[in-house]
C-alpha cells in the first residue's frame, strides 16, 4: 500500500501526484524585470529571493501548465510554499493571470494546488493588488462557463484562500491543513485552532470535502468529468432522465387526501438518498452555503449516470429546508447553468424552516433566491416530488413546466393541519380539508401542476 503524500509537498510534486504518467507541460508568462530589491526597495529582498531560489530549485512561488488529471485535460497551477511561503507579489500575478488566461485560450477547466501564506509583504501594495488581477481572471473563466477546482494545502491563508481557493467553483482540501484567512500569526491569540483547519472550513460549510492525499487524482478526475468539459459551448443539454419510482409499501394511487399526506409522511416511504442511489454511479457532494452554515436536510452536488451524464442534483431529505439549504441549492443550480449541466431536484419537505433562528438566518431572501436561480436556469431542470411538497418551501425547488410526481406525494398551498386551523374548523375536519386541497398526486396531474406520475 503506497504512502500517504505529505501534507507539505512541492508544487511539482503536487502536479504529479495528479497527473501521474500523464505529465505536465510548464507554461511561463513573458518575463518582467523588476527593479531592485522590488518596487519598494525593500533591502534584502533580492537576496531572499536568490536564497529562495536556490533552496527550492523555483524562481517564483506558483508552477502553471498543461497535463491530464485521469481522462480530462486542464490547467494546473501549483504553488511552492518553500518560495517565500507561497506569497504573491508581481511575478507571481503575472503567472497566476497567465494560467487562467491559458485555461480561457485552450477551453480548459483550471485545477488550482494551493498553499499559500498570503501577499508578499516586501512589495506592499503592489503585492495586494495581485489579488485583483487574479480575481478578474477567475471572473473571466467563470464567464465563458470553465470550471475552477480548488485543492487547499497546507497552509491556505490570506488572500490566496480569499481568491484563488475559496473562490473556485468546488474547494477540496487536504486532511489537516490549516486554512482561513488569517494566518497563524495575526488572529487573535485565543482564537480556536479549529476554524483555522481544513476540517472546521468544511463543518462550517466553506469546504466541500476534505480528501485525504492518497484519494486525490481519482477525486479530481471525477469532478472534472462530472462538472463537464464543455466550457460552455456545447449543444444545450437534454433534460435530466427522470428518476425511477422507488418501492413503496404501498399500492396504487391514495384514493383521499388524507390517505395522501399519511403515505408522504410514512416512514415506510423511499427517500432522497433511496433515489439518489439508483440513479447514479458517481455523487460528488457539495457541501455548505459559502456563508457558515450547512443544512443536512439538503443534498447538492453533482454525479455521473451510468452512461457517463454529468447531472446535477438538490434533493431535500424530509426535513423543513433551512436558509443554508436554500442557499447550497442557489449555488449548485447556478454553477450547473454556467457549466451547461442538467438539474435534477428531488422535493421532500413539510415546508421552510419556521423558527426564529431560520428568519434570523434570512429565510425568505434565501427561498427568494432559490426561486431566482430556477426561474433564471437556461439549463433544463427536472423534478420529482417524492415525498411531502410543503408549501413555498418545497415550491423554490420545483421546475416549472417539468415537474413530475411519485404516488407516495402530495404538494399543497399549505399543510391541511394548518388550513384547517386557519378556517378554524375542528381537528376531525382535516381530511375533508386535505381533500378540498386536491393536493393528491392525480390532482396535481389533473390541474397541470405535474406533468405525470411516475411509476
Amino acid at each position: 500500500m503506497p504512502a500517504e503524500p505529505s501534507l507539505r509537498m512541492t508544487a511539482r510534486e503536487t502536479i504529479a501526484l495528479l497527473t501521474g504518467a500523464a505529465g505536465f507541460t510548464e507554461h511561463r508568462p513573458p518575463p518582467r524585470t523588476l527593479p531592485p530589491d522590488g518596487p519598494l526597495g525593500w533591502a534584502g529582498y533580492d537576496a531572499a529571493r536568490e536564497r529562495a531560489a536556490e533552496r527550492t530549485g523555483e524562481d517564483e512561488s506558483v508552477v502553471y501548465g498543461t497535463g491530464a488529471v485521469g481522462d480530462r485535460e486542464c490547467v494546473l497551477l501549483s504553488f511552492e510554499f518553500g518560495f517565500l511561503g507561497g506569497s504573491l507579489g508581481q511575478l507571481t500575478g503575472d503567472r497566476l493571470e497567465a494560467a487562467y488566461g491559458l485555461a480561457l485560450t485552450r477551453r480548459l477547466p483550471l485545477v488550482a494546488l494551493v498553499a499559500t501564506g498570503g501577499s508578499r509583504m516586501q512589495e506592499g501594495m503592489v503585492a495586494l493588488t495581485q489579488l485583483q488581477r487574479v480575481a478578474a481572471a477567475s471572473a473571466r473563466l467563470r464567464a465563458a462557463g470553465l470550471a475552477q477546482i480548488a485543492v487547499v494545502r497546507d497552509p491556505t491563508t490570506g488572500g490566496g484562500w480569499a481568491t484563488v481557493g475559496a473562490g473556485a467553483d468546488v474547494v477540496l482540501a487536504l486532511p489537516g491543513a490549516q486554512v482561513g484567512f488569517a494566518g497563524s500569526r495575526v488572529r487573535p491569540a485565543d482564537a480556536d485552532p479549529y476554524a483555522y483547519s481544513a476540517e472546521g472550513q468544511f463543518a462550517a460549510g466553506q469546504v466541500d470535502a476534505v480528501v485525504p492525499g492518497a484519494e486525490l487524482p481519482g477525486t479530481v478526475a471525477l469532478w472534472l468529468r462530472a462538472l463537464g468539459a464543455g466550457g460552455g459551448q456545447e449543444e444545450p443539454r437534454s433534460a435530466a432522465p427522470l428518476p425511477r419510482a422507488r418501492p413503496s409499501s404501498a399500492s396504487g394511487l391514495p384514493a383521499s387526501g388524507r390517505e395522501a399526506v399519511e403515505r408522504a409522511r410514512s416512514s415506510r416511504r423511499p427517500r432522497a438518498e433511496a433515489y439518489l442511489a439508483d440513479y447514479f454511479t458517481v455523487r460528488l457532494p457539495l457541501h455548505g452555503d459559502r456563508c457558515g452554515s450547512t443544512d443536512p436536510g439538503l443534498l447538492t452536488g453533482f454525479g455521473l449516470r451510468a452512461d457517463g451524464q454529468p447531472v446535477a442534483y438538490v434533493a431535500q431529505c424530509g426535513t423543513a429546508t433551512r436558509p443554508a439549504g436554500y442557499r447550497a441549492a442557489a449555488r449548485t443550480i447556478r454553477l450547473a447553468d454556467r457549466l451547461g449541466v442538467p438539474v435534477l431536484t428531488l422535493v421532500d419537505t413539510p415546508g421552510a424552516a419556521n423558527d426564529a433562528e431560520a428568519e434570523r438566518a434570512g429565510a425568505g431572501a434565501a427561498i427568494a433566491d432559490t426561486f431566482a436561480a430556477i426561474a433564471a436556469a437556461r439549463v433544463p431542470v427536472t423534478t420529482l416530488v417524492i415525498g411531502e411538497g410543503g408549501s413555498g418551501g418545497a415550491l423554490a425547488l420545483t421546475a416549472p413546466g417539468n415537474t413530475h410526481v411519485t404516488a407516495d406525494s402530495y404538494f399543497s398551498v399549505i399543510a391541511p393541519e394548518l388550513a384547517a386551523a386557519i378556517l378554524k374548523r375542528p381537528p376531525e375536519e382535516t381530511g375533508a380539508t386535505a381533500d378540498q386541497l386536491r393536493l393528491r398526486p392525480q390532482d396535481l396531474v389533473e390541474l397541470g401542476i405535474a406533468r405525470s406520475i411516475v411509476s
